[in-house]
């Protein structure tokens, strides 16, 4: 597309079948394009976005020589970009050669900024765990050595210690660490901000394989093989198909929806049932859907001992149950009891809440 808004500046009203075939693209495939180039630019700042448009048959471009003038730092760019090149020179961990040639870009910024370099100084930022995570990680993978790591294990729901063998850091809406687990004997990848210590040791890594996992389809891609699970959720519950993978997501009366899924640890979905509450339950497979009415029946069981707890230690006298003023003691039951299977908590159900869904 960087080919083709060159191409385009050069031919003023090209024909739209030369420019697919100069391209080796269909009509169809150049027009989609077409229509995604008006959106790009310099910035967001109206006529600095490309003015591109077709009739069908030809291309126009109507501000080509707008666009085409130097690109300057507007004051809120050279803000960010200042703010942000000094927080991460000051990251632990990072490589003095990176430290310092962030300290010349500061200078040079500083300089084509004028004003704006004196609102900058004013602002500052700090990074938490993950930033420091992110330089050790960086630092280990730059000198070969081996990584241990403290780490929530999201899969296991308890914290592990293991030593990894990194090999590269990957983002797709978290960070992650692709690396050879010791512990597991296998390649992994570990979310950065479920990383609570990490040490680089004096170990170097040892060698191996360098194919890497294509990602071209997401970093997270189950197997056919994997257990299939069915869940239902209610509209409250339409978010899990933006963050889990799925095969199929169908329709159910009152805006839910019946989602089909594939994963390598099932057991890691009794919690999204815990977290969706009345929200959503799992019906298939049955023992799965069993074993999250255990688990819901054990949150309220703890909650009962919390309020009989609280009542002993006023006395005797009657505390306010948060939950109790909208479901009696006997629905709560019935409640835990249906839960990932029964008609109550399946999508569109009323809201009886479990305490999963009020914490």
């Amino acid at each position: 597309m960087l080919s083709l808004v060159t191409y385009l500046r050069e031919r003023p009203g090209a024909r739209v079948g030369e420019v697919a075939r100069a391209f080796g693209i269909t009509e169809k495939e150049l027009i989609g394009d077409l229509n995604v180039l008006p959106m790009c630019g310099t910035s967001f700042r109206g006529g600095d976005l490309l003015d591109i448009d077709t009739d069908g048959e030809r291309i126009w471009w109507h501000n080509p020589d707008d666009v085409a003038q130097p690109l300057r730092l507007a004051a809120d760019e050279a803000t960010a970009l200042l703010v942000a090149a000094r927080a991460v020179a000051g990251l632990p961990g990072l490589r003095e050669r990176d430290r310092q040639a962030l300290t010349r870009a500061v200078a040079k910024l500083e300089s084509a900024a004028g004003d704006a370099a004196e609102s900058s100084a004013r602002v500052g930022a700090t990074f938490e765990a993950e930033g420091s995570v992110f330089a050790d990680a960086d630092r280990a993978i730059t000198e070969g050595r081996r990584l241990w790591l403290r780490y929530y294990s999201y899969g296991r729901g308890e914290m592990t210690e293991r030593e990894v063998d990194p090999l590269r850091l990957v983002t797709e809406g978290h960070t992650y660490l692709e690396g050879w687990c010791l512990l597991s004997e296998a390649r992994r990848l570990f979310r950065l901000d479920r990383v609570a210590d990490i040490k680089v040791l004096d170990v170097p890594a040892e060698p191996r394989p360098r194919e890497l996992r294509d990602l071209s389809e997401g970093l997270v891609r189950p197997a056919p093989d994997d257990p299939e699970v069915v869940l239902e959720v209610g509209p409250g519950g339409r978010w899990v198909i933006e963050y889990y993978a799925y095969d199929t997501a169908e329709e159910l009366p009152g805006g839910g929806l019946r989602i089909t899924l594939r994963t390598p640890d099932p057991a890691g979905l009794v919690r999204l049932a815990l977290r969706l509450g009345a929200d959503g339950r799992i019906t298939a497979p049955a023992a799965l859907a069993a074993r999250a009415r255990e688990a819901a029946s054990a949150a309220l069981a703890l909650y009962e001992d919390r309020i009989e707890d609280r009542i002993e230690d006023r006395g005797g006298d009657r505390i306010a149950d948060p939950i109790g003023d909208r479901v009696g003691a006997g629905d709560r039951t019935e409640a835990a009891e249906g839960f990932g299977s029964g008609p109550e908590s399946g999508a569109g159900a009323g809201r009886k809440r479990t305490t999963a869904e009020a914490g």
